[in-house]
């Protein structure tokens, strides 16, 4: 498709290698990335843009599979005029590409409780279109009020009942963009908060692998809630749990592999494609299914087309 693109003050590409801006590092081309100034290039830009045009918002990539072929759409990816972190009183309102881990260290300092973001890769912007959690918190408990950009480039003010929040899942409206984000948070003693961060981070790294290309958890848990990180946490509808029982802790695709240290991580070994990894997705959930009679469902984002 061709069409018209209005002028912007922000950054234009066109046909961008989305490879380069996912975490599994795999993809094709969109049509046009789109890096706006602020939100009012945003928004006159969505004003001005066709409404038969696909617009696909992108935060860090850290959830997503681009298939191969790419996106045909403008992609609309945040930087630096959408990453900063300001805090009055119990209110954390941070920029959509802020990432998790730094309003997490942020509130802590300031004596605010948001260290369940500390591990979870990505933005907040995804943070709350996904309504991220993990040690039994997510992002709906602590959620006051988001500013989006609409298709048609209406700037709204929404709150957690029109977020309409659930396991892993959030009513975010179509080609809407989270621009930025309100969170209350609990009182916490600063350096408590910190040392629990750091534990955090040890666990994480112990049970997780955290160096190898991921796009963090693979599957939602069949439960329909996260682990709690508490001794008295239950295993048997956790989706590594029955990715294991099914013998697929390990298992390969092409370049893709279930991680040999969390069997719910999908890992790119280095030369895996986008149809590798849904591939091997796919087949996880076939065998699971045929194994246990559960159906795994995708946690991360798969768009665009196949090559």
């Amino acid at each position: 498709m061709t069409y018209e693109l209005p002028a912007v003050r922000g950054t234009l590409t066109p046909q961008k290698d989305l490879s380069t801006l996912t975490w599994l590092r795999v993809g094709g081309p969109a049509d046009w990335l789109f890096q706006p100034a602020d939100v009012e290039d945003l928004s006159a830009f969505l004003t001005a843009l066709g409404p038969q045009v696909d617009v696909f918002p992108m935060g860090v990539g850290s959830n997503l599979i681009v298939r191969d072929g790419g996106l045909r759409a403008v992609v609309i990816r945040l930087g630096r005029g959408f990453n900063s972190i300001k805090i009055e009183g119990d209110l954390v309102t941070a920029g959509a590409a802020a990432l998790d881990a730094h309003v997490a260290r942020r509130a802590a300092e300031a004596g605010l409780d948001l260290t369940f973001l500390r591990t979870i890769p990505g933005s907040i912007g995804g943070a709350v279109r996904m309504n991220a959690g993990c040690y039994g918190s997510y992002t709906a408990d602590v959620f006051h009020s988001a500013r989006v950009v609409l298709r048609d480039g209406r700037v709204e003010t929404l709150d957690a009942g029109e977020m309409n929040f659930r396991y892993r899942q959030s009513d975010l409206p179509q080609g809407a963009v989270l621009t930025d984000v309100t969170l209350r948070a609990p009182v916490g003693d600063p350096a408590a908060l910190e040392a629990r961060m750091v534990d955090q981070i040890a666990k994480r790294d112990a049970t997780q692998p955290t160096k190898d290309r991921s796009a963090g958890s693979t599957f939602r848990n069949p439960a329909g809630f996260s682990s709690t990180g508490q001794a008295d946490d239950v295993h048997d509808l956790k989706a590594w749990k029955v990715i294991d029982d099914a013998g697929l802790r390990g298992v390969r695709r092409g370049g893709a592999q279930m991680s040999e240290k969390h069997s719910n991580f999908l890992i790119n070994t280095g030369d895996a494609t986008a149809a590798d990894l849904e591939g091997l997705g796919e087949e996880v959930r076939k065998k699971v299914y045929d194994s246990s009679g559960i159906t795994l469902e995708w946690e991360i984002m798969r768009v665009g087309e196949p090559k």
